[in-house]
């Protein structure tokens, strides 16, 4: 892939007036080899592996930023699915628990931001390894700092494992419980239709159909992209599509060129490139800002749905075009918690829970980190759940819910995380939702395939 110098000029300005920068390097680990029927040679072995792999990621990432001059903000890694690999181990939440922490400790010997991995494929049934591990994300998310959850409980092709969603919305309550304002939950994402090449936390994880190593690329660019719809107030929206498909083709550029040069450093495969617009606390990385500079008078109002689906396509012709290795999520991150656009349209009555789901049906990823009160039922959580990958399963789509049901907070109130996480309003939300409908479990078969009318 040849680069011109004035591409060169222009990434560099982008890096320093827009706050473009590869937001993550993940790279991905076969663990399966490491399989053990006991626990402390099992824990032993993982811990060897992705404490290595994981410094020598820092180290080649570290090079690489002062090469170009290009921030790469996130170092992760991921792992092979955990329900998966502790199939021959003691069906004990204890034994889980140490798994977790060995994770998290390797994570943190290397100095990597996060590890994602921790989590199970129940999307139609559920083994007693995956039952194990569901059991243990309360003890094992609480007691761990870097490790990140997920759970994929629906597809196109299987439906709605709707037993193993019920059972979510009690595991969520109880992480939330453990920790402090309840941001244990920030670390686990449930979904529809995951991909097995996310590098983005908390859903990431390293895919069984996956070499022993893939590095996959998270690119991000809000902020560049909010300044060219700025900067173009009077052209129509079909010229503006133009201008954002060009900007994120130079944005995608950019990150194949570090991601491929980075995966030659470190012998390992090249992954995708994630084109995926996500959203900071950082004071003009926010995609609301971008429907704002559309001309949608605040991010929620009537308008927002068609703006995001404008955004959304042009983001995914742009990456396209520029690379044959686009993958992961490549859509755009609405966070109420992590986006300051998003975070005044709730605190203004213009956003609300329900038109929230609804911009989910046009972008990746779903309903991300937002905060309800903490005394919302189970049942309720469940329900909310089971509409949002709803969306994602009859769309073919993937879909998620990255929920914090923060104790002793009501709605109207502000929890601080901190750091990339941010603030968020808690959002009001009905006590009362589908408790007989959730409580019928069994699953939800797949949709048909054909009169989609």
């Amino acid at each position: 892939m040849r680069v011109s110098v004035e591409e060169v000029f222009e990434t560099v300005r982008m890096t320093i007036e827009q706050n473009f920068d590869i937001r993550t390097v993940t790279l991905g680990v076969n663990l399966k080899d490491c399989m053990d029927r006991k626990p402390a040679q099992f824990n032993k072995r993982i811990y060897t592996r992705l404490s290595q792999m994981g410094k020598k990621l820092n180290s080649c990432a570290d090079e690489l930023e002062h090469k170009y001059g290009i921030p790469i903000t996130n170092r992760r890694l991921s792992v092979t699915p955990v329900a998966l690999l502790i199939e021959p181990l003691p069906r004990k939440i204890p034994t889980a628990v140490s798994v977790a922490r060995t994770l998290d400790r390797a994570a943190k010997a290397a100095n990597i931001d996060f590890i994602g991995g921790f989590g199970a494929l129940v999307h139609k049934g559920t083994t007693s390894a995956d039952e194990l591990l569901i059991n243990s994300i309360p003890q094992a998310l609480s007691q761990t700092e870097r490790l990140c959850g997920f759970l994929n409980l629906a597809s196109s092709n299987a439906g709605m494992n709707m037993t193993a969603i019920e059972h979510v919305g009690h595991i969520i309550k109880a992480l939330a419980k453990r920790s402090k304002n309840g941001i244990g939950c920030a670390k686990l994402a449930v979904f529809a239709n995951v991909p097995e090449d996310n590098p983005f936390m908390a859903g990431s994880h390293h895919g069984i159909g996956e070499a022993d190593f893939a590095l996959n690329i998270g690119i991000s660019g809000p902020g560049v992209v909010r300044d060219v719809v700025a900067n173009n107030p009077k052209c129509d929206l079909t010229a503006l599509s133009e201008v954002i498909k060009r900007t994120v083709f130079k944005i995608t550029r950019a990150g194949e060129l570090i991601g491929r040069e980075l995966a030659e450093m470190m012998e390992v495969n090249f992954g995708i490139v994630d084109i995926s617009l996500a959203s900071t606390p950082k004071r003009g990385d926010s995609v609301a800002e971008i429907i704002e500079a559309m001309g949608v008078s605040q991010m929620g109002r009537a308008g927002s749905t068609a703006a995001l689906a404008m955004l959304m396509d042009a983001v995914k012709k742009g990456g396209a075009m520029a690379s044959g290795n686009v993958g992961g999520l490549s859509g755009t991150f609405i966070p109420v918690s992590e986006d300051a656009g998003m975070i005044k349209a709730v605190r203004t009555g213009a956003l609300s829970l329900e038109k929230l789901e609804a911009l989910t049906s046009v972008c990746s990823v779903g309903l991300d980190m937002f905060a309800i009160p903490g005394d919302t039922p189970a049942d309720v959580i469940s329900a909310i759940i089971a509409d949002e990958l709803a969306i994602g399963v009859v769309n073919n789509k993937t879909t998620s819910v990255r929920v914090i049901p923060v104790p002793r907070k009501k709605a109207g109130q502000i929890v601080h995380f901190g750091g990339l996480l941010g603030s968020a309003p808690v959002m009001k939300i009905s006590k009362t939702a589908s408790a007989k409908f959730i409580n019928r479990k069994g699953r939800i078969p797949a949709q048909i395939r054909t009169l989609r009318n």
